[in-house]
Parts: C-alpha cells; structure tokens; sequence
C-alpha cells in the first residue's frame, strides 16, 4: 500500500513500533503478538492491529507477528530500507552527546558528518568524525547525499542555520532550539524543544500532586 494512504496518526506510531521490534529482536525473541507489541508501545492491541493493516500486515493467528519481516516492513515503509545519512549541526554538548549516540545507527540513521561554525571547533574529532565548517554544507548534499540535518545550535543562530541548510538542497530538518523556523513548504521540520516536554510534564506532576491531596 502506498504511503501516502497511510494516516499521519499511524506513521507516528510506526517508530514506536519499530523500537520495539529492534529490541525483541535483540532479545533473542523471533515473534510478537498484537498484545505484546501494544503492552510494550503502551497501546491498544485493537490499535496495533489497525495501524500495522496499512502496510498491508496481519500477523498469524495464534503467532503473531514475525519480528525479522516486520521490522523490514516497517522499516521500507519509513525510508529506512537502506542507511540515511545526516549531518549534525551544533556540536556543543548536545551535539556532542548526539554525535555519539548509538541509537541512530540501530534506527536506520547514518551521522555523516558534524559541523560546526567555531574556528576552534573545525578541524577537531568527536567520535570517528571531524568537524567540519559551514561552507562544506553543498559538498555534504552533493557528494555524500546528505539531506536531513539535525540542528543543535543555540535558538539565536537557528534560523541562520536552518537558512544554510536549505540553501545547500537539504529537504528536512530536525530542530533541538525552541522557537519556529521559517522555512519553504518542501522542507520537512520535527522540533524537539525539551523545555516545552519539561514544562508539560510539571504540569501532569502538579496535577498529580493536588490529586493526591484531595484524595
């Protein structure tokens, strides 16, 4: 089935599902059931099986799901047949600790390069890489294919940045800084503003606690 009759509420949930799978498969476990895969996801079974019919995916009765075939299924539906390379833009802490981490590699996700516009930083090595500067933008996109970078810059340069970036032919964006980017309708943007998740969690915590109180 073609992705684009794939609800959005449903591909946002196909990561979740993914992650799951990876880590069955890392378990040593070859099958799930609806039941498994919704306990783990922190959903329904009815809506596993719902969401996992738009790939055209039904399980086995008694079975389950196969873990190899669907984290393939998946994983093509998603773009993730094949390693996509990112560039990771920033590298103070968070684009350090970002550099470093694992999981994009185990998501489907290849980090090919970080960049970074401090004189002090070009030129230096984190992890397997070296720093690169902002002029190397087009090469990245021309030579290596690179088209998602990962924004970990201070929220007062992102825009700048996020400017750089789709100048260079880069079609998508993942923005660590608070705030909005303006940027053409062909780019797709994900923010990740973790002051925001913060803020949103102090408030079921609060509620949590005037709940506690009365009862």
């Amino acid at each position: 089935m073609s992705q684009r009759r794939i609800p959005e509420a449903t591909v946002a949930r196909l990561p979740r599902y993914l992650q799951v799978l990876v880590e069955a498969a890392d378990a040593g476990q070859h099958t799930l059931s609806s039941d498994d895969l919704a306990k783990a996801s922190g959903l329904t079974s009815a809506k596993v099986r719902k969401d996992l019919s738009f790939l055209g995916t039904y399980g086995t009765r008694g079975v389950g799901y196969t873990v190899a075939q669907l984290t393939t299924e998946i994983s093509t539906v998603l773009g993730l047949s094949d390693d996509r390379p990112v560039v990771i833009i920033g590298i103070g802490n968070l684009g350090r600790a970002l550099a470093t981490y694992d999981g994009f590699t185990r998501r489907g996700f290849r980090v090919e390069a970080l960049v970074d516009a401090d004189p002090d930083k070009i030129g230096t090595r984190v992890g397997d890489l070296v720093v690169q500067a902002p002029q190397d933008l087009p090469s990245l996109v021309r030579d290596r294919g690179v088209t998602i970078a990962v924004l970990a810059t201070p929220a007062d340069r992102t825009q700048a940045v996020a400017d750089d970036v789709v100048a260079a032919g880069m079609t998508a964006i993942l923005n660590f800084a608070p705030g909005h980017l303006d940027v053409p309708d062909r780019i797709t943007v994900r923010s990740v503003d973790l002051s925001t998740e913060l803020q949103i969690l102090s408030f079921y915590e609060q509620l949590s606690q005037v709940s506690a109180a009365a009862s």
